[in-house]
């Protein structure tokens, strides 16, 4: 007698094994080539919490606090939660395609797309705003499609909320919640702007909000200062083609999956949703016009791929291609393994870097002058050793000095590093006009001595009287503005820094 039994790999199963496998692949690769730079600047702000920061909202700060205060500050402990981040991500994806009608395959060829994308294989690896974005944007998309589904705008309450979540962890959200307003509106279902529960959800948002905005206001919106610099001095000028390159790089293996979702929020079936696939347009010309960096546009494509697993599984159900199956995800994994090393340091340097030439790869989103590694990798080298030169040249100093002296960082890298290693190192910790370091300000009212982190002497010597090289700091996978730097001992102030902190502010 015939019974219906469920297949041993059912779309859940299959999900939460590769959710599984995304987390095993970041615990077990976590050490990298070291703390990356902005790492130590989180567990800075984590140090001061507050309701916001020069560059970011709050949240990273709290979530780096939390996790911290119970399991210390290693790099496990800093590296677990972007972990975790990946793997709901995956089993988010997959929620999206469940909801859009998608089978087991769809379901788990969104949820692979999300491991073989690297730039979240990058960005799980270290602890940033980055990893969580994704995961605000992605559950945000799928509140939209069961509001439009199910007709119940009780959904817009809980888009709400977690719109008002997303926007505490970056202030890129309100850049998805404009494209979605603007799909919205060009759609039928414009309809949720008569709903009540519509504008509740977004009062919702713009309460939990509030207090980000107040604290802009208090500090007078040091962020859109930080963002007009960006563009100013920093972010590299991207071409459209440069900007679409970027798309393709970031996106890897799984571009085939979030091309065929973008189509199929275009197609009769997807029709209901096209919301979503307007809104990836707008945010995609809103990015580009406004020339942010490449990965700004990482969080838009869970949404995609969700989709794309649904129109690839409709695409190649028939029995006669099933073949297709199995032959693109292992090219996919196969481009997957490849892209691996650039995304994750799991190779040694001097190998990466001639398999990176091999491969032909360059990128970069900033205007520095770059080194042998990209600035992704670069940033992970150098910290130690820079607290620990820094370290022997402070110990040069009398006791006396040592109760009246600080260490001057050029940039909150060079201070956060000093803040991380110093205390077994027994020296205090480090000041900086640099974001938010100068927000916390210039140390003691009666410093005698300023030992400083590189930086041109003669912009010094207009502060103190004397000047003097006492170390220098090397470090040639390092990023060149930090290798080769002097440590300079400032003595016989001519004015105390509180005095001219305004002139150090520097938000960039």
């Amino acid at each position: 007698m015939a019974t219906n039994r469920k297949p041993l790999w059912t779309a859940t199963r299959i999900v939460l094994a590769l959710a599984l496998a995304k987390l095993l692949l970041h615990l077990l690769t976590y050490r990298g080539y070291g703390i990356f730079r902005d790492e130590l600047y989180y567990l800075a702000c984590s140090r001061h919490l507050a309701w916001g920061y020069v560059e970011f909202p709050p949240m990273i700060a709290v979530l780096t606090r939390a996790v911290t205060a119970t399991l210390g500050e290693s790099l496990f402990a800093v590296r677990l939660l972007p972990a975790v981040a990946g793997a709901a991500l995956v089993a988010l994806a997959a929620m999206i395609a469940r909801e859009l009608g998608g089978g087991r395959f769809a379901q788990g060829l969104a949820a692979l797309s999300v491991i073989c994308a690297p730039g979240w294989l990058g960005n799980n690896h270290i602890l940033n705003t980055n990893p969580f974005e994704p995961l605000f944007w992605a559950g945000c998309a799928w509140l939209i499609i069961r509001a439009i589904k199910t007709g119940d705008s009780r959904y817009w309450l809980w888009f709400g909320l977690v719109a008002g979540l997303g926007l505490m962890n970056k202030h890129a959200t309100l850049f998805f919640g404009f494209a979605v307003a603007v799909g919205l509106l060009l759609t039928p279902a414009r309809k949720a702007f008569a709903q009540r529960n519509f504008w509740i959800g977004g009062a919702i948002a713009a309460l939990i909000f509030l207090p980000n905005m107040l604290w802009e206001i208090q500090w007078g919106w040091p962020t859109l200062e930080f963002l007009r610099n960006a563009v100013k001095y920093k972010n590299a000028i991207l071409t459209p083609g440069q900007f679409i390159a970027a798309q393709l790089l970031l996106t890897g293996a799984s571009t085939p999956v979030w091309f065929a979702g973008l189509w199929f929020y275009f197609t009769r079936r997807g029709r209901p949703y096209r919301a979503l696939g307007l809104a990836y347009l707008v945010i995609a010309v809103v990015l580009f016009v406004l020339r942010g960096k490449g990965y700004y546009l990482l969080p838009a494509y869970p949404m995609l791929l969700g989709a794309g697993g649904v129109l690839l599984e409709e695409a190649i159900g028939l029995r006669a291609w099933n073949w297709l199956k199995p032959a693109l995800v292992t090219v996919m994994l196969a481009l997957t393994l490849v892209a691996l090393p650039l995304a994750i340091p799991i190779l040694p340097p001097q190998d990466f870097i001639r398999y990176a030439a091999w491969l032909g790869f360059q990128y970069a989103e900033e205007r520095h002058q770059m080194g042998p590694l990209p600035q992704f990798y670069a940033d992970m080298f150098g910290w130690q050793n820079m607290a620990e030169q820094v370290a022997a040249v402070f110990r040069t100093l009398s006791p006396e000095e040592q109760a009246h002296a600080a260490i001057f960082g050029q940039n909150y890298g060079e201070a956060g590093a000093i803040d991380y290693f110093g205390p077994r190192l027994g020296i205090p910790k480090a000041i900086s006009g640099h974001n938010n370091y100068y927000l916390w300000g210039p140390g003691p009212s009666d410093l005698e001595v300023v030992v400083v982190i590189g930086g041109n002497p003669d912009d010094a010597r207009k502060i103190f009287g004397d000047v003097r090289a006492a170390g220098r700091i090397t470090e040639p996978y390092a990023m060149p503005f930090e290798n080769n730097l002097t440590i300079w001992v400032c003595r016989q102030p001519r004015v105390q820094l509180r005095q001219i902190w305004n002139k150090l502010k520097f938000y960039v």
